[in-house]
């Protein structure tokens, strides 16, 4: 094995996909127990790694030379096997500042609360000290190790002006999770969140409904990972190809949900973009009739259109919860805030704006079956569609012309 990565569980690391875009080696993830951390170290069979949680301080002890920075931080997250020696350095340091600053976020003078207390706490404490900050506290569930727990940071530092989020609390697949209440500071001028898998968190949406800028940790992920390829390959790299891997991952791994009326062509240009793309296609009607094991038409009548909305909801949900798909809703889908920031947390809404006059009646949609029906929904409807929106597409000409205007839009 040349290059890879080493963690607990690693189901939701984008690393391997990264390494390849960067393209100059093979890379491999290894998931490891703590028991077998040791003996894989000193059994030396590999020429590069990098290190996730939880293992970025557990490394320490079998390496043989740390970097200055990686011996100053007290976490490394890559090793290097040179001619049997191995040498651990840090690499989240320099991604973490290319991420705050592309934020555009300054912590100079600023309280900066950071919760977790694991290596990737003690690099971003690293970071904003060095750029500036007034005052940094880290937040445990313990308090300890100089740490204060998250009902002294709400008690005695409400008026923090940046939160960092290292721990994996709202990583997949528990994505509810929330490190902090957002609610319970009011001077808020950023937040940050480490984990990139979903690429929207609960916590991160929490901070953007309070219109609070907020970011989520891929960047950070791709720049260091552009900074540990130098180190494995001894060859400089464009700071041009971090943007463009960026930019590749985030479109790669968002999936592109249609949102529109009954019968706006959510399901045709659906299949178009799916065969196009090679992405997987979800219609979640499909997946409520599955579940229910009849109609829609035979839902509403004999259940009502509350518990269909339910079953919306969780067919939703699964959809959403993992990225890289085409997502086709039903009409009414984005009635429902719960279902619109699910949509959200891996992907980019498009509402199919088909004229009224296009909207055809249909007998398998309840609440669209005359055309009396469907002018009632599209008035009630056609703001909450826009308002959900990322993107707007008017559905004219053919569907493989309206297919390239959403193609031309996403990029």
């Amino acid at each position: 094995m040349k290059y890879g990565l080493i963690g607990q569980r690693l189901g939701h690391s984008f690393s391997r996909d990264i390494h390849e875009k960067i393209g100059k080696y093979p890379y491999r993830h290894i998931e490891l127990e703590p028991e077998e951390v040791g003996g894989f170290l000193q059994a030396r069979g590999f020429d590069g790694l990098n290190v996730t949680i939880p293992y970025k301080q557990t490394v320490i002890p079998y390496l043989d030379e740390l970097s200055d920075l990686a011996r100053d931080v007290g976490a490394v997250n890559t090793i290097i096997n040179r001619d049997g020696k191995l040498i651990g350095y840090n690499t989240d340091v320099g991604g973490m500042k290319y991420l705050i600053t592309r934020m555009g976020l300054d912590p100079a003078g600023k309280t900066v609360l950071i919760a977790g207390s694991g290596g990737t706490s003690r690099t971003a404490e690293r970071v904003v000290k060095d750029l500036g900050a007034a005052e940094i506290i880290r937040v445990s569930r313990s308090g300890r190790d100089g740490a204060v727990t998250y009902d002294e940071a709400y008690r005695n530092y409400s008026g923090a002006s940046i939160l960092i989020n290292t721990t994996p609390v709202g990583m997949y697949p528990e994505i509810d999770g929330k490190p902090f209440d957002i609610s319970r500071f009011d001077s808020l001028e950023g937040v940050l969140d480490a984990v990139y898998n979903p690429l929207m968190t609960a916590f991160i949406r929490d901070a953007a409904d309070r219109g609070i800028p907020a970011v989520n940790g891929l960047y950070m992920l791709v720049a260091q990972a552009v900074l540990a390829a130098e180190l494995f390959t001894g060859t400089s790299i464009e700071r041009d190809e971090i943007d463009r891997i960026y930019r590749e991952l985030i479109f790669e791994k968002s999936s592109i949900v249609l949102t529109g009326m009954p019968c706006s062509g959510k399901t045709t240009l659906g299949r178009i973009l799916s065969e196009r793309l090679g992405r997987e296609l979800v219609e979640t009607d499909d997946e409520v009739i599955a579940e229910a094991g009849m109609p829609i038409t035979e839902i509403f009548s004999r259940y009502g259109e509350k518990h269909f909305r339910d079953l919306e909801s969780k067919a939703i949900l699964k959809a959403a919860s993992t990225g890289g798909k085409v997502i086709s809703t039903g009409g009414g889908a984005v009635l429902r805030k719960e279902n619109v920031d699910a949509l959200r947390m891996n992907g980019t809404i498009v509402f199919l704006d088909r004229p009224l006059e296009d909207l055809l009646p249909s007998d398998d949609r309840p609440l669209a079956n005359d055309a009396d029906k469907i002018r009632k929904l599209y008035a009630e409807r056609y703001s909450i569609y826009t308002d959900a929106a990322d993107v707007t597409v008017r559905v004219e000409g053919t569907e493989n012309h309206t297919a390239d205007v959403i193609w031309r839009a996403l990029q």
